[in-house]
């Protein structure tokens, strides 16, 4: 992993903060978890997505990953 590619991921989703995205969560032992969510900012080392399904008994989450959860794979994301 090198830092350009790091650069790269972190401005393209700068580039990308406010649209909704469908993120796959490697969650390990083969357990993946697929969800809807709308990327809202992006840090120097982060970036943040809310998660809201739309029922009311369960809140919305705020979840935040890093850039190279996207380079590693653990996260993959498609806009919507």
């Amino acid at each position: 992993m090198q830092q350009e590619d790091i650069s790269r991921v972190r401005a393209s989703v700068h580039q990308q903060c406010g649209r909704k995205v469908l993120i796959q969560l490697d969650r390990g032992r083969n357990k993946v978890d697929v969800q809807e969510g709308v990327i809202q900012k992006a840090y120097p080392s982060v970036f943040t997505i809310l998660i809201n399904d739309g029922q009311e008994q369960n809140p919305p989450q705020l979840l935040s990953f890093s850039y190279s959860d996207i380079i590693t794979r653990d996260i993959r994301m498609k806009l919507c």
